[in-house]
């Protein structure tokens, strides 16, 4: 298993931080939180930084709390708007299954593979509740085992219409005006539980011929799913030993199949232990409720953040996820990154050439 220096860096940028009263402090940059300009300022920093994965969350719930940020800008979106901004990092945006059609999903994340140069990814999620089902009106709420075996569709039409056009399908004939060749085009006539899908895509085949699946461990449904289908699989666990045991399970699960575990750390970056005490807790007393951890939590100096990816063991890297975005940011870019990175020349290329991952055959030219 890789040491600190080669271990996968990953940051959640989750709105103002994963605090829910983290656009309370001065430095959170909460009235440029619906700009394109803050998204690009910290995206970009993470870029340049050597950051490997910018992870973008959303859902369908909008919060009823009155401390906290209601709203959110969608995440493929933001992906969408940073493809410009950024020349290295991975794009992985979440996009909820439940209340979407895959046809949408996977152009979209399609389209932004092509944009970045095949730098992107999704994650995959679902949402669960009655009042995001009422939100759209279309169907009833739905239990666990069915909203992943939903999932589980969702994400073989998006792989199946990724491999709609052949690498070869555009052939830009002036001569005859022939643009595609109709026959490289096919339909992937799906038929399930719950989509019914007969294709082809409206985009061409992308630079990764298929974009990187993500998907956040929660419960044993999204276990199977990320067994069965990720490439990215995040988890989460309160102390190392836990993680590293979770990380060969999902390995052992996948039947040799390729993925990389990333192990979610939630963190709060201060010039010193004391300050970033005091920063938390003064978060908790703008809250009036308690943050609970549900993974590894470091609160406290950059050097300390160091030492403890020292110590990680057992995953392919780890996804920092902020409780007050912008401060940390900065530390992790002006002291993390440089401490773990020495003087590193940055590998690009697409993600699946970064990671060692075989660009996927064309199933209906293999079919051939």
């Amino acid at each position: 298993m890789p040491d600190s220096s080669e271990l996968l860096l990953a940051v959640e940028f989750a709105g103002t931080g994963l605090h829910p009263a983290s656009w309370r402090r001065d430095d959170s940059r909460a009235e440029d939180l619906f700009t394109a300009r803050y998204w690009s300022d910290l995206v970009g920093s993470a870029d340049r930084a050597g950051v490997d994965f910018a992870f973008l969350p959303d859902n369908f719930g909008v919060t009823s709390a009155e401390n906290t940020v209601r709203g959110r800008l969608e995440a493929v979106g933001i992906a969408a708007r940073l493809s410009t901004a950024t020349s290295r990092i991975g794009l992985i945006p979440t996009a909820t299954v439940t209340h979407t059609e895959p046809f949408h999903v996977a152009k979209a994340i399609q389209t932004i593979d092509h944009t970045t140069l095949g730098r992107a990814g999704w994650e995959v999620a679902v949402t669960r509740g009655d009042a995001p089902t009422r939100l759209f009106g279309r169907k009833e709420a739905q239990h666990d085992g069915s909203l992943w075996a939903e999932a589980h569709e969702a994400a073989e039409v998006a792989s199946r219409l990724w491999d709609s056009w052949e690498d070869d399908a555009e052939i830009r004939d002036v001569e005859t005006g022939r643009f595609v060749d109709r026959d490289k085009l096919h339909y992937i006539d799906f038929e399930g539980e719950y989509f019914s899908v007969k294709g082809p895509s409206i985009t061409p085949r992308s630079p990764q011929g298929q974009p990187l699946i993500a998907v956040t461990i929660s419960d044993e449904h999204s276990f199977d799913f990320a067994a069965a289908r990720a490439d990215l699989v995040r988890i989460r666990a309160t102390d190392l030993r836990a993680a590293e045991d979770l990380a060969d399970r999902v390995r052992a699960a996948a039947n040799g199949r390729r993925l990389h575990v990333l192990l979610d750390v939630d963190l709060l970056l201060a010039a010193s232990d004391g300050d970033a005490t005091d920063d938390f807790s003064r978060l908790e007393d703008w809250a009036g409720a308690h943050y609970r951890p549900e993974t590894v939590l470091h609160r406290g100096t950059s050097r300390g953040l160091v030492e403890l990816l020292d110590g990680v063991r057992g995953v392919d890297g780890v996804v920092l996820r902020p409780l007050a975005l912008s401060s940390t940011t900065q530390r992790l870019v002006a002291d993390v990154l440089p401490a773990l990175r020495p003087a590193a020349e940055l590998v690009t290329g697409t993600l699946r050439e970064r990671l060692g991952l075989d660009r996927p055959a064309n199933r209906f030219t293999s079919a051939h």
